[in-house]
């Protein structure tokens, strides 16, 4: 039997309560102190929620702090929930300076109303670290903060169908499909939500070619960036 998408991704309700239960695990303070936090872009058909998987082991293993994954349906859940928008930015510490970059970035983005809503929460998120942003436009959303890093996953097309063909059970023609018309609809959405070129060098940290990389030594290499250059910028 074919798989949907939606399968490939753990539950929305364990996600959200691991979360929450890491933040109440922190010990509020007036001015924490920063940490990184990854965006992740991809093609569709590309690995970007295994990567994201992964990386949020090895950064967790690293760190010795637990690091949490935010897809469009975490992202969105925690966009519907009013407390957790406040808690969020009172964390932070500076709150003005996230309500600034937040009212620059839906001024100057985005005319999309959804969407935007959504961008109201993806920069706190960022800005406290810890965070694996998969997709959303995050790359070009959190390009001012000084916290993130960006990388980008691409793949020829007959990876990127064979990819779901694999990994939803399909038959290649079907996945073929899927993959032509879910890339239309992204390119559709950030055209019109971002007005930028999603696809331009100048948004990332990184571009690998899943094709010809491992999800492993992606991942790899995604954790030394992030430690070397958090390491390069507290220097700074």
């Amino acid at each position: 039997m074919a798989k949907t998408y939606v399968s490939l991704i753990p539950s929305i309700e364990q996600r959200e309560a691991a979360w929450i239960q890491v933040r109440a695990r922190q010990a509020p303070a007036p001015k924490p102190l920063a940490q990184p936090s990854v965006t992740i872009s991809r093609e569709y058909g590309c690995e970007g929620f295994p990567l994201a998987l992964r990386l949020q082991e090895l950064l967790g293993k690293a760190s010795g702090s637990a690091w949490t994954i935010f897809d469009k349906t975490l992202l969105d859940k925690v966009a519907s929930d009013e407390q957790l928008s406040r808690d969020l930015l009172h964390r932070l510490g500076d709150e003005s300076h996230a309500q600034d970059l937040i009212l620059s970035h839906i001024g100057s983005l985005t005319h999309d109303v959804a969407y935007a809503r959504l961008v109201r929460h993806l920069i706190p998120i960022a800005m406290e670290g810890r965070a694996i942003i998969v997709g959303r436009g995050a790359a070009v959303v959190c390009q001012d903060l000084k916290n993130c890093f960006h990388v980008r996953l691409v793949g020829s097309f007959e990876f990127r169908a064979h990819s779901m063909a694999r990994r939803l059970d399909l038959p290649l023609a079907e996945a073929e499909n899927l993959v032509r018309a879910q890339s239309k609809l992204r390119e559709k959405f950030i055209s019109k939500a971002l007005q930028v070129d999603i696809t331009a060098s100048r948004w990332y940290d990184a571009i690998f070619n899943n094709e010809r990389q491992s999800v492993e030594s992606i991942a790899q290499a995604c954790m030394g960036l992030v430690l070397s250059g958090w390491q390069e910028k507290g220097n700074r």
